[in-house]
């Protein structure tokens, strides 16, 4: 059961039909295409951030080229190719890296000149463009013939398509949906798709379903009688004017991307709203139209035909929401296509139903997975304060590090204020307020954004120092913390991890969840407390989603609880040479290595406290985690502080340790490893315990052992210390690309750029030379030397310390 007929929609139900689903029923609360789809602008781009998500834009521009063929209906698709100028230095950067990028996901895309692009398209004025990007295969199509095509192809493979039916009621058995209540009778249902567009976010509250997003006004203007274009014309984009231009039917379409939205029905979409136009405003627009008059001056003299505004829907951080809901086993959700539903529908539909048939996703699709969102995330204040910036960073320079500047404060440490007085310059993260790094007195904690080194750049790198040298302390709250307890914990854990975590109390155990394929679902750390009781700690950013894993892994008459305790502890990091000698003046208790050895924990007196020590480390050096409930944080920080003046401690933040844990090789759950990389490949073998015999994912590690791997991940170090490493950077081997890297950071220890990335060894000769590897960065090539050990002490000797 398909809820919602735009583009969307009617591509699900395509695809559900085109892979042997016989009974799909797509229902339309009134016309197809009624809501978002019938007026948007209809652009097919096609590169993306990541490799999954450029390959479903290729794939949707595919499908959209051969649709009319094959279902007969017209779709007016336009192979016209794209041109993206950059007018700034930040800008032509960014394209540049994107032009590398593409190499990498096999796209064509061109740097380009500004002759070239004037040659390209004529009506620009160019004297401030610095260059661009070409796109040869990117194009446009009318959406709603798209949209018609996609359900005529739908009928003819057997899909029901019910028009002027609304859904007013789900009925659940607690687990699942059971029965929709319609405008037109109650129907059966076995899988349910809520694919409504802006209407998404409330029709799926009511059945307990989180979908942020909230719908902004969306505008464009329609020039007509403008000198000199042509079908022929490509797309233009000028992101730095927050602009592009279509030729539309003889006429010019000037669309914006505004970096100040107007959301929109902030308490609801009417409900009759039904190919209805927005009021908007121009005095709203006309700075983006005059910015659009310069680029294209033969406008000047044009007439406008059409000032339109309508509505579309923007999630909190501009990726759409797709997959199942963990709320519900048979509720998947595909919404909040933040303008890009034409250009991404195509795609949606074939991962959302192979999703569908196989119980899970056919590739890494967690930017977009509706796993992510958190809770909070769907009140109305936050979505409406968030959604004034996320429309217009669709066209905004994705500078590095770049921070979201508006909804903050969601969620704050216990020590949050205390760390704002050391200078602390906080970043958003999930909600969080985490400290990225410590600005020193006198000097603003501020960004100043580019792809060069930016301005905390030293202030890090002395976190960095400290933390290898002396102590630091970090703010780790922000860490997702479960309790599993019960009789069968024990027994359920071990089959759900691929280490073993059936060890005695007081033990740690680093460890993954994998998937039946062998993928890497989730990257943590098990932590037994007592005979039926552990603590699960894992990422921030995987909170929903590893929680919703282990609860579905809980069998119903199971004597095994979960509990999501992160709210309840803080998380206070000491890390470095001096971490024990520090924390030894504060506590009587013993903290030698030989009575407090590596992966053990236990509660330790400090301050007024008792709090949970846990020796553990992700920036490879001697340390402890601190988990304390959160009423006695601000009183153990205290201590601690007070006490570190004698040992040399400094606040470090989240960007020392990204540094601090690149240069020591250790991965990164969303972009390191994922649920399409097993821990063959990524180096973290020796996290799988083989004896066990009933882990699951552990009959696809033993097939891949016998057959071999094909990709390892590698670590990389840049020989000339300037060039900045972020990610997606190309791996060349002699005139290969044999990889691209995954996650990079400066390693102010090693002295230059780190980064780890999967090589391909059969594109590589089978083996991982030390020499010979290059990593592009805006086209230039740069040597590298390659590693499957970590280049910084390798024999853990800082960490046993």
């Amino acid at each position: 059961m398909i809820v919602g007929g735009g583009v969307v929609g009617c591509s699900i139900a395509y695809h559900l039909a085109q892979i042997g689903f016989s009974d799909v029923v797509l229902l339309e609360r009134k016309q197809l295409t009624s809501g978002t789809t019938w007026h948007a602008a209809g652009l097919i781009g096609q590169l993306r951030a990541t490799m999954n998500m450029t390959k479903l834009a290729r794939y949707t521009r595919e499908l959209y080229e051969g649709l009319e063929e094959s279902t007969g209906q017209a779709t007016g698709y336009r192979g016209s190719g794209s041109i993206s100028i950059a007018t700034t230095e930040g800008r032509f950067e960014e394209l540049k890296r994107s032009a590398s990028m593409a190499k990498v996901f096999e796209l064509p895309v061109a740097v380009v000149s500004r002759d070239e692009i004037e040659a390209a398209y004529p009506l620009i004025r160019s004297d401030d463009v610095l260059g661009g990007i070409s796109i040869p295969s990117d194009g446009y199509g009318n959406p709603v013939d798209i949209t018609q095509a996609l359900a005529r192809g739908a009928r003819n493979a057997g899909v029901v398509i019910r028009e002027d039916t609304a859904v007013t009621n789900f009925r659940t058995d607690g687990r699942r949906i059971t029965e929709l209540d319609t405008t037109a009778g109650t129907i059966l249902a076995d899988v349910v798709v809520l694919s409504a567009g802006m209407w998404t976010r409330d029709l799926a509250a009511t059945v307990g379903v989180n979908v942020p997003l909230q719908a902004c006004e969306h505008y464009y203007v329609l020039f007509e009688s403008v000198e000199g274009i042509h079908p022929g014309l490509p797309v233009l984009r000028d992101y730095d004017a927050c602009t592009y231009f279509k030729y539309d039917a003889g006429k010019l379409l000037v669309g914006a991307f505004e970096p100040r939205s107007r959301p929109w029905a902030v308490d609801g979409i009417p409900e009759d709203f039904c190919f209805d136009e927005i009021a908007g405003s121009f005095e709203h627009m006309e700075p983006v139209l005059a910015s659009a008059i310069e680029r294209i001056p033969a406008l000047e003299r044009a007439g406008i035909q059409k000032f339109f505004c309508g509505p579309e829907s923007f999630t909190p951080d501009v990726r759409y929401h797709l997959g199942r809901a963990p709320e519900l086993d048979n509720c998947f959700v595909a919404a909040g296509l933040n303008s890009i539903g034409i250009q991404s529908a195509g795609g949606i539909g074939k991962v959302l139903s192979e999703w569908i048939r196989d119980g899970e996703p056919p590739v890494d699709l967690w930017e977009v997975d509706v796993r992510r969102n958190l809770p909070f995330q769907r009140n109305r204040r936050y979505l409406e304060e968030r959604a004034t910036e996320t429309l217009g960073l669709l066209y905004a320079t994705h500078w590095p590090f770049r921070q979201y500047e508006s909804a903050r404060g969601a969620r704050r440490s216990p020590i949050h204020d205390r760390l704002v007085t050391q200078g602390a310059c906080h970043g958003e993260a999930f909600g969080w307020e985490r400290p990225n790094w410590y600005a020193p007195p006198g000097v603003p904690a501020q960004y100043e954004y580019s792809y060069a080194r930016q301005n905390w750049f030293e202030y890090s790198a002395a976190e960095h120092r400290a933390a290898r040298e002396q102590v630091a302390l970090f703010d780790q709250s922000s860490f997702a913390k479960f309790r599993v307890e019960g009789n069968d914990a024990a027994r359920i854990l071990n089959g759900i991890c691929a280490n073993n975590v059936d060890v005695a109390p007081g033990r740690v155990i680093y460890t993954q969840w994998l998937n039946e394929k062998g993928g890497i679902e989730a990257d943590l750390t098990v932590t037994r407390l007592t005979t039926d009781s552990f603590m699960i700690v894992t990422a921030a950013e995987t909170e929903v989603r590893d929680f919703d894993w282990l609860k579905r892994h809980i069998p119903p008459d199971a004597h095994c609880i979960a509990t999501n305790i992160t709210s309840a502890l803080a998380v206070i990091s000491i890390m470095g040479p001096n971490a024990r000698v520090l924390l030894e003046s504060l506590t009587p208790d013993d903290l030698s290595h030989e009575a407090f050895g590596f992966a053990r924990s236990r509660e330790i007196e400090l301050g007024y406290a008792f709090v949970r020590a846990t020796r553990i480390t992700y920036v490879g050096e001697l340390g402890w985690e601190l988990y304390i409930p959160t009423e006695f944080a601000a009183g153990v920080y205290d201590a601690i502080v007070e006490a570190g003046q004698s040992f040399g401690l400094v606040h470090a933040g989240y960007h020392a340790l990204n540094s601090l844990r690149i240069e020591k090789g250790y991965r990164h759950w969303g972009h390191d490893i994922t649920d399409e990389d097993t821990p063959l490949e990524a180096g973290l073998e020796f996290a799988v315990r083989m004896k066990k015999d009933d882990f699951l994912g552990r009959d696809a590690l033993v097939r891949q052992r016998a057959d071999g791997v094909k990709r390892r991940l590698v670590q990389f170090l840049l020989r000339d210390p300037e060039p900045m490493l972020y990610h997606n950077e190309p791996i060349w081997l002699g005139d290969a690309i044999v990889g691209y890297i995954t996650s990079a950071a400066f390693g102010h220890t090693l002295g230059a750029s780190v980064g780890l990335g999967y090589v391909n060894l059969a594109v590589a000769g089978g083996e991982i030379p030390p020499e010979g590897f290059e990593i592009e960065v805006a086209g230039v090539r740069f040597e590298a030397l390659a590693s499957l050990e970590p280049l910084y002490d390798p024999a853990r000797s800082k960490i046993l310390a």
